[in-house]
């Protein structure tokens, strides 16, 4: 079989991530690849040492749809038997998902589009997932809720969305005392830090970093050594370090770059949080932080009451809810025998379902059953 990835996008957030992990199993297991991405995109740097088939294009110029930037698109899904397109923002009048559809049909190429969604974002249009063109296409869904709101909101039916969790690296995400010794020398923090908060994502308002430096400057008049280490980088940044001098909690706060071994980060925290105010679907540091064994505190987002199951796993609050977001971490950083549980049972749920070298196998066997009608 032959997949080709679509990948409209520059940034190396989460989804990116597992792109190139995919591209490395499929590659691994016998089939052709092809990575359709922007040029000097963390997909582009990654393919090229893969032995993938690599297609780039101008991140700008392909919104003008032109002549050009058709060829471009068509040679590469040309070959392949499925497209998966992740569903990006569109920009300039320009959509992914649309304009691969639209290369396809005026070639008349013999391939499944697949948009690729967890996220749901309200403003976008059915046409992303279902485009108007007279080609086989299949939405895949990573997270039920979104499943769900493909059929009940957009109106797709049913028999052309699936549902197929991506799964973490099992294996990977175990704790491991030799890599903790090196974690902890990696993200030197106060002797008497806890608990250690961990926050694990790009700095932009949907991640909610502000609500959680709120409920930081709360709990510290209970528990005054609790510590938030941000990991990450983009745009508010700089706003995020100067609120944190503003609200004097240098000392109960810690930024780190953005990483590609997450693992590290997940050896010395004790819950990790994710506090994100909208935008979010079934995020890979939920996968990976679970399977590590930790307790989550998560904003209640479209699929991650799926993994972070409340009293069970972790807890839920609403976004946006300083108070509730303060008050779960109390809960958990007070009580040692409910943060060891709810991390046993985050650790079993990912075993059980969310093992990424089966979910890989999944993937592919759902290719397999969406390109044999359409053959």
């Amino acid at each position: 079989m032959h997949i080709c990835f679509v990948e409209d996008t520059q940034l190396h957030g989460g989804t990116q991530i597992w792109v190139a992990e995919a591209v490395r199993a499929f590659l691994a297991a016998g089939h052709e690849v092809t990575v359709l991405t922007a040029t000097d995109g963390f997909n582009a740097r990654d393919t090229a040492t893969t032995g993938a088939r690599l297609v780039t294009y101008d991140m700008d110029g392909v919104t003008a749809q032109d002549a050009d930037h058709q060829r471009i698109w068509t040679d590469a899904l040309a070959p392949a038997d499925v497209a998966v397109c992740t569903v990006h923002p569109p920009r300039n009048g320009f959509h992914c998902s649309l304009f691969a559809a639209k290369c396809i049909a005026d070639a008349g190429l013999d391939v499944v589009l697949e948009p690729k969604t967890g996220t749901i974002v309200p403003d976008y249009r059915a046409e992303f997932y279902a485009p108007p063109y007279d080609i086989a296409s299949h939405v895949i869904c990573i997270t039920d809720f979104t499943r769900r709101y493909m059929i009940e909101t957009y109106g797709v039916p049913a028999d052309r969305v699936s549902l197929v969790y991506q799964g973490t690296d099992v294996a990977t995400f175990t704790p491991d005392p030799e890599r903790a010794a090196t974690a902890r020398t990696r993200y030197p923090l106060p002797a008497d830090a806890f608990p250690v908060l961990g926050s694990v994502g790009s700095f932009e308002p949907r991640k909610g970093q502000l609500a959680l430096l709120d409920a930081v400057d709360q709990i510290r008049r209970r528990l005054p050594n609790v510590h938030a280490m941000l990991v990450g980088d983009g745009p508010d940044e700089a706003m995020l370090r100067e609120y944190v001098r503003e609200r004097g909690l240098d000392s109960n706060v810690s930024f780190f770059p953005f990483t590609t071994e997450p693992a590290h980060v997940f050896e010395v925290l004790d819950i990790l949080t994710l506090p994100s105010t909208h935008k979010e679907g079934l995020p890979n540091v939920l996968l990976e932080a679970l399977s590590m064994g930790l307790p989550v505190v998560s904003s209640r987002l479209a699929g991650t009451p799926e993994v972070v199951i409340d009293g069970v796993t972790g807890l839920l609050v609403e976004p946006g809810d300083v108070d509730g977001l303060a008050q779960a971490i109390l809960t958990l950083g007070e009580d040692d025998t409910a943060r060891t549980r709810m991390g046993a049972a985050g650790r079993q749920l990912m075993l059980d379902d969310f093992d990424k070298r089966r979910q890989f196998d999944a993937f592919l066997h759902h290719f397999s059953e969406v390109v044999a009608p359409a053959r």
